[in-house]
């Protein structure tokens, strides 16, 4: 069953019971702490996100979303193409801030960046005691190269702004993922919204679209806000969370790495 944004929707909203906050004094949502492992996943679950060369927003909510997962104790490795003008965006290759890695590839296609991808995936689980993801940055040009069996084609994260000419380019990425990839797992996460509704419609409308036309269901992966601090962490090269821990950007990064990390770990044992 495909799930919606109202499924996930109280990760992003406050208790009806809580007492209203300004965005600068709410007190920051504590992750609640996973239960150890005995167990290690093969591999670690692959998940594409498309960046385009000049993405810059894009770029920046990949590596926040990738210290947001690794501040939630899990294995986190941002993988990108060493022809990507994102890396500029990103700490130095390694490790950087909470253990969040960055690694760029010299793959000059997207069947080099996925066996990369899932050479990854395979030497890092060993280490992921907490489970953990491969976040691969993929330019969206790339995705026209796939084979039915990429494995970059089995879960897709798209980041798309509510205004229709993102929602008709999603759409026409959806599209060709679906039909190189029947079982795609598409996820969705809504960003420049100050409004719950804006989300919500814009959610609605892609994957009506893409189950009208394409019988293909889309999963929520919830919203983030237009919020200032995203654009200073861009210039201050910062990762959000650690720089403003109780914004609204960064809160709702956590709970979209929250969401993340919770079908990882079940897709990591499936």
């Amino acid at each position: 069953m495909a799930r919606d944004l109202g499924d996930v929707i109280h990760h992003f909203l406050p208790p009806s019971d809580a007492p209203a906050a300004t965005a600068d004094c709410e007190s920051p949502t504590i992750p609640e702490v996973p239960t150890p492992r005995t167990d290690r996943p093969a591999a670690l679950p692959v998940v594409a996100l498309p960046v385009g060369e000049r993405s810059v927003v894009r770029a920046a909510y990949a590596w926040n979303l990738a210290v947001e997962v690794a501040r939630q104790g899990a294995s986190v490795t941002l993988l990108a193409p060493a022809c990507s003008d994102s890396a500029m965006l990103w700490p130095p290759p390694g490790r950087g801030p909470v253990g969040a890695e960055v690694v760029v590839h010299t793959a000059q296609n997207l069947a080099e960046l996925a066996a990369a991808a899932v050479e990854l995936a395979a030497n890092r689980a060993a280490d992921a005691a907490e489970g953990g993801v491969i976040l691969a940055c993929v330019p969206p040009t790339w995705f026209a190269q796939a084979e039915a069996d990429c494995a970059l084609l089995r879960w897709v994260l798209l980041f798309t702004a509510p205004d229709a000419r993102e929602l008709r380019e999603n759409y026409a990425l959806v599209k060709r993922i679906v039909a190189t990839h029947a079982g795609a797992r598409v996820g969705i996460t809504i960003h420049g919204v100050r409004r719950v509704g804006d989300a919500e419609a814009a959610f609605t409308r892609l994957a009506g679209v893409a189950s009208r036309h394409l019988s293909h269901p889309l999963e929520s992966y919830g919203f983030l806000v237009d919020d200032l601090h995203v654009y200073r962490a861009i210039v201050s090269r910062r990762p959000i969370g650690l720089e403003h821990p109780q914004s609204r950007a960064a809160r709702a990064l956590r709970d979209v790495a929250r969401l993340l990390l919770d079908d990882a770990r079940i897709s990591a044992v499936a």
